[in-house]
C-alpha cells in the first residue's frame, strides 16, 4: 500500500494514514486503500488487534477537499464515491479495532474513528464534523454511528453545529473509551490492545460479529440515501459558497438555496 502503512508486532497491527504533509487527508486513493483492509485482514490469522492512527502530528483532516474541487460534475462524485465502502471495510474486520486519535480528527476521519470497537485519545486532539461548514450532510455511516456512540441530542449538536470538541468532552460523553498525553498515546494503544489480544480470538471475533449485528444491521437500509442527499447539496449554491469561502479562508454565507 501507499498511502495506509501496517506494521505488525506478534498479535496486534498498526495501520497507519501517511500523508503526513497533507495533514493525512482522505484523498480517493487512501480511501480505496481502506476498501482493501477487511479482506486483508481475513487472510491474516496471526493478527488479534489492529490500531488505527495517522502519521504525524494528526489522526487526519479528513476528506481530501483539494481533490474534491477538482470533482467538476456529479458524476465524478458519484463515481469516486469510497468512502461509505472504506468505513463498511473497518467495520467488517474481523479483529478487534481500536483508533488512536492524536491531533485533528475531521469529517470521515471521525467516522473512522467512530467505525472502531475502541477509541483512545491524545488529551490535546480534536474531532468534529466539519461538513455543514462545507455545505453537505454527513454520510458514510458517520451518522448512525455518532448517534449510538454518543445519543441522538449530542450528535445533533455536533453533525449540526459543525464545531470541534476537545478529548475531555467526548470522553465525558462516550465517544472516547480512553484519553492520555500524546506523548504517551501510541503506549496506552497497545497497552489496550494487549489485553483483548491475550482473549481466545475466536470467541472475541464472535461476540464482536454478534454485537455489530445486533447494532448496525438495520444502518444501511436506514442510510441508503446518504450520498444521494450529499449529491444533492453538492449542486446548491450554498455548498458552492462553502467551497469558495474554504479557500478564500473566509466565513462562508448562506442563504438556503
Amino acid at each position: 500500500m501507499k498511502y495506509l502503512r501496517i506494521k505488525k508486532d506478534g498479535p496486534i497491527a498498526t495501520v497507519s494514514i501517511d500523508r503526513p504533509n497533507s495533514m493525512n487527508a482522505l484523498s480517493i486513493a487512501v480511501l480505496k486503500e481502506f476498501c482493501t483492509l477487511q479482506e486483508y485482514f481475513r487472510e491474516d490469522l496471526e493478527t488479534r488487534v489492529v490500531i488505527f492512527t495517522g502519521q504525524g502530528e494528526n489522526f487526519s483532516a479528513g476528506a481530501d477537499l483539494k481533490e474534491k474541487a477538482q470533482l467538476s460534475t456529479k458524476l465524478e462524485s458519484w463515481r469516486n464515491n469510497f468512502g461509505k465502502p472504506a468505513i463498511k471495510s473497518i467495520l467488517e474486520i474481523d479483529q478487534i479495532t481500536i483508533a488512536a486519535v492524536n491531533g485533528y480528527c475531521l469529517g470521515g476521519a471521525a467516522c473512522i474513528a467512530s467505525a472502531c470497537d475502541f477509541r483512545i485519545a491524545s488529551d490535546k486532539s480534536l474531532l468534529g464534523y466539519p461538513e455543514i461548514n462545507l455545505g453537505i450532510n454527513l454520510n458514510w455511516l458517520g451518522l448512525p454511528l455518532a448517534v449510538r456512540l454518543i445519543g441522538p441530542a449530542k450528535a445533533k449538536k455536533m453533525v449540526i453545529g459543525g464545531e470541534n470538541e476537545n478529548a475531555e468532552t467526548l470522553l465525558s460523553w462516550g465517544f472516547y473509551d480512553e484519553i492520555c498525553d500524546a506523548d504517551s498515546l501510541m503506549d496506552q494503544a497497545i497497552s489496550m490492545a494487549n489485553l483483548y489480544a491475550s482473549k481466545s480470538p475466536i470467541a472475541a471475533q464472535m461476540i464482536k460479529r454478534s454485537v455489530n449485528n445486533l447494532v448496525y444491521k438495520n444502518d444501511e437500509s436506514i442510510m441508503h440515501m446518504d450520498y444521494d442527499q450529499t449529491l444533492l447539496t453538492h449542486e446548491t449554491q450554498d455548498r458552492k459558497e462553502a467551497v469558495t469561502a474554504f479557500f478564500e479562508k473566509r466565513d462562508p454565507s448562506f442563504k438556503g438555496d
